[in-house]
């Protein structure tokens, strides 16, 4: 990975910062538009952050609880380093090539007022998107093995913001979103759910939690660079119109984290913009991750796929051999190959191909029920791998691991091992149910930790990892690029089963505001049998298919599924779009949008001219104007658009849509109508 260096500075420079007598201490950003101020006020410490003229975090306390020590809050700032950075720094595949890193620093050390005289730092990095800062825990006599009961780091907000939230389980990301003021959030409603594993102990939210100031701005929350810690939830504190941090634990022991010293904690992060796109925009997380740990990325591969999945969502197939229904057969696979190969797809993704899956689910013992080495009777590995080669198709692996996550420790290595072998360079990856070892969960430092020897196995091997039921992305991908997507939402599957009504028209456009600002989302779009006849007759898709053509767009991911039986793309004229559809961008423009209302993105191929345009709506239908003055000046493009027909909606009528072709520049305006639940995506091809 290229690293371009343009200014680097170890100096306190008039206008980046200012300190009062180390009582005040502020960090602006670049431009100045947005200042973090630490404060020293008899031995309460906390911050406030500054966005232009609005305060949008108030002060703001911060504090640690450590096992078997006094509570860390007596404290003093006692010294100050300040520097800046300019420079930017290539993507081997992403939302854009290049990425500016841009910065101020400040670091403050920290030190208790009382004995023990407890020593920690807090490094703070001002960007023009956002900030965020940690804490830096240095060895010392005092405090060696830190038993971290709880991080009491706060965020209080001056107004009552409107909050785009899902609850903070412990266990899963696999919620719809509610919106309502901050001092109207009620997690509890959620515990009732009908769901593989859930847990919420608390009224928190899950980060990324995005919010609407009084004023307008648009503001997130969230982490970055999650390494060795447990995961952040925000536990409502209504009397400061805010949250305070609550970390996921174990019931296996009093305390949530545990690390030794010298250590860091993770970023916390808040990103700031005027507008709803610019959350979108922003490179926050992945720039407060370290740069990549490897050079060789080739066989990290972005791709279309197709696979044995979908089938089994709905009921048409099994994932077990002793059904008589297996749907992981070699002949199936051979014809998803041909399919693949027919149509430019560079993979097929097999679930339920090895044994296992008679007990994965439901019962209480699954250590030692999958074998992820060992297929069934009608699956041959070996020949399905010659043959996809033959077809130039990558087999994609899957290991469910039904969250036991001692057996996949246990056999990680022989697994990786036989994927290398056989030149598989991708995994998904799953953690269904409850963990075991009995008391943890899935968010807690115990499965960071395990997912994270999963990213470093897959390097070890040359195996890229898709992780479902995953711990959040927090922008690793920048160090580990072979985290190439996750799940961690609740995704496209709950169409075909959820006793809910699956998933709203408003889910992805809240989506692209929230969970989209961690980092890519394996979703599985491109569904066009919408009411899923025969097969799940009282289940439908809930958007239009117009709608689905742009999530390849709209949703980033740069592995992206056609996720529907191959049968209904066969001879259908809206599958070109999923066919010409880039999944890795050179560079990726946000035209519009609103949170939960409608979002409209525009990104150009990497190696390549041609652009692609996807917007979506919730509910409500919409008539936009699509200025194109993002296309290079003087060059004509051909657009073939796909837009709902007249009378389509996402539930009464939704497959209808119309396709259009125009000569397109950048001087042009085109107004385009969405339905109800609807959309339009746009491939423009340079002429």
């Amino acid at each position: 990975m290229k690293t371009r260096i343009s200014l680097l500075m170890a100096i306190i420079l008039v206008g980046i910062a200012a300190c009062n007598n180390l009582k005040n201490c502020e960090v602006l950003s670049p431009s100045a538009d947005l200042k973090f101020s630490l404060m020293d006020e008899s031995g309460t410490l906390s911050y406030s952050v500054q966005y232009k003229d609005e305060v949008i975090i108030s002060p703001s306390q911060i504090s640690f609880d450590l096992d078997g020590m006094p509570v860390l809050e007596k404290l003093k700032i006692v010294n100050i380093h300040m520097d800046s950075y300019a420079g930017s720094w290539d993507m081997p595949w992403g939302e854009n090539r290049v990425v500016d890193e841009v910065y101020n620093r400040m670091i403050a050390d920290i030190e208790e007022t009382v004995e023990p005289f407890r020593k920690f730092s807090i490094e703070v990095k001002a960007f023009d998107d956002g900030v965020g800062f940690r804490y830096l825990f240095p060895e010392q006599e005092n405090l060696n093995e830190v038993l971290i009961n709880e991080e009491n780091t706060a965020f209080n907000f001056p107004g009552d913001n409107t909050a785009f939230w899902i609850p903070g389980d412990w266990d899963i990301y696999e919620h719809l979103y509610t919106k309502s003021k901050v001092s109207e959030i009620d997690a509890f409603k959620y515990t009732n759910l009908n769901l593989a594993q859930t847990y919420i102990p608390n009224n928190a939210v899950a980060t990324p939690v995005t919010m609407i100031t009084p004023a307008g701005t648009h503001i997130s929350i969230h982490e970055a660079d999650l390494t060795d810690y447990s995961g952040m939830t925000l536990m409502l504190n209504a009397a400061k119109n805010g949250f305070v941090s609550c970390l996921v634990g174990s019931e296996n022991h009093t305390y949530k984290v545990k690390r030794t010293t010298p250590f860091e904690t993770p970023w916390r992060t808040i990103q700031v913009s005027e507008e709803a796109g610019g959350l979108i925009e922003s490179n926050l997380i992945i720039n407060l991750n370290e740069p990549s740990v490897i050079d060789d990325t080739e066989w990290i591969r972005p791709m279309k796929y197709i696979g044995i999945w979908w089938d089994m969502h709905l009921n048409r197939r099994t994932w077990d051999y002793a059904s008589g229904n297996h749907g992981a057969t070699t002949e199936y696979t051979k014809e998803l190959m041909d399919f693949a190969a027919e149509h430019g797809f560079g993979g097929v993704l097999v679930e339920g191909w090895n044994n296992g899956w008679e007990h994965w689910i439901g019962f209480e013992d699954r250590e030692g029920v999958f074998d992820f080495v060992t297929p069934y009777p009608d699956y041959d590995l070996s020949e399905v791998v010659r043959y996809g080669k033959e077809k130039g198709v990558e087999l994609i692996m899957h290991h469910e691991t039904s969250a036991a996550t001692e057996t996949y420790s246990k056999q990680i290595d022989t697994a990786f091992s036989l994927m290398n072998e056989l030149g598989i360079h991708s995994v998904k990856t799953g953690y269904v149910g409850k963990i075991l070892p009995k008391g943890e969960f899935h968010h807690g430092q115990y499965m960071v930790n395990h997912y994270h020897m999963v990213l470093e196995k897959g390097l070890e091997y040359q195996v890229a990892i898709n992780a479902h039921e995953p711990i959040k992305a927090t922008g690793k991908r920048r160090t580990y690029p072979n985290a190439i997507a996750r799940e961690g939402l609740r995704g496209q599957e709950f169409n075909a089963w959820a006793e809910d009504g699956g998933n709203p028209p408003s889910h992805l456009p809240t989506v692209a505001f929230a969970r989209m600002l961690a980092g890519p989302i394996d979703f599985t779009p491109g569904i066009f049998d919408m009411k899923l006849n025969p097969y799940r007759p009282d289940n439908q898709i809930n958007t239009t298919l117009a709608h689905q053509l742009a999530l390849y767009v709209v949703i980033y991911s740069p592995i992206q599924m056609a996720a529907d039986l191959i049968y209904n793309y066969k001879g259908h004229p809206a599958f070109k779009f999923i066919e010409d559809v880039a999944v890795d961008w050179e560079k990726s423009i946000v035209l519009n949008g609103e949170v939960g209302e409608f979002v409209t993105i525009a990104r150009q191929e990497r190696d390549g001219e041609r652009w692609f345009v996807g917007g979506i709506t919730n509910e409500i239908s919409r008539d936009m104007e699509i200025n194109f003055d993002f296309l290079p000046e003087g060059k004509k493009f051909r657009a073939e658009i796909y837009r709902d027909g007249v009378d389509a909606h996402w539930d009464d009528n939704p497959e209808e849509y119309i396709i259009e072709e125009l000569d397109i520049d950048s001087e042009d305006i085109l107004k385009i109508h969405l339905a109800e639940g609807g959309g339009f995506a746009i491939a423009l091809f340079p002429l």
